[in-house]
This record gives structure tokens, C-alpha cells and sequence, in this order.
């Protein structure tokens, strides 16, 4: 499965892990990752170790989790990118609207 969700041990963070190709085909289940999830959640970590591609769909689909999230007050890091990835995400100067790790 290319989207995996858990949960920290407090149950305050929802970790969501991309293998492979982040893009328009997965938008669904990247958005049912975490729309359905708890009320609990306060913050996101998106684990791109595994990802292996990234394009612009996939930036929107960023976005969208940061406008749920709570916009400017969303607390979502982006975890564990490759290199082609983080410059993808540099380009894009998403620095300025994640934590990128």
C-alpha cells in the first residue's frame, strides 16, 4: 500500500508514510489518511523516507492537509526526505510553510 498512517504513543500525532510515487493517484488515499482521522490529532508528520517522486499535485495535496490542519497554525513537519525531493520542496519554498526534516 503506498499510504500507511499510525498513531504516536500519545496519540496526538498522525504519522502518514508515501512509498513510492507521491502524485495524483494517490490523492484519495492520502486525503482519507488523515480526514477520518481522530479529533484528537494534533499535529502531522509526513514521512517521505520511501518516496520516491513527488510533482505538483502532490505539493497541492500538501496544501490541502495544511488548510485542514488548521492553516497557519497547522503543525506538520515533513520527515526523512531524498534529496531530488527536498528540492523539489525548496523549489517551492515549502520551508516556509513546514517544518522540513
Amino acid at each position: 500500500m503506498p499510504i500507511q498512517t499510525r498513531r504516536s504513543d500519545d496519540g496526538k500525532t498522525l504519522i502518514i508514510r508515501i512509498e513510492g510515487r507521491f502524485d495524483f493517484s494517490t490523492h484519495q488515499s492520502f486525503r482519507d489518511a488523515y480526514e477520518h482521522g481522530d479529533p484528537a490529532v494534533r499535529s502531522f508528520v509526513v514521512d517521505l523516507s520511501q518516496t520516491t517522486y513527488l510533482d505538483s499535485s502532490a505539493l497541492g495535496m500538501l496544501l490541502l492537509l495544511r488548510d485542514y490542519a488548521g492553516g497557519d497554525n497547522a503543525r506538520i513537519s515533513i520527515e526523512n526526505c531524498n534529496s531530488d525531493v527536498r528540492r523539489i520542496l525548496s523549489i517551492s519554498n515549502f520551508e516556509q510553510l513546514f517544518a522540513i526534516r
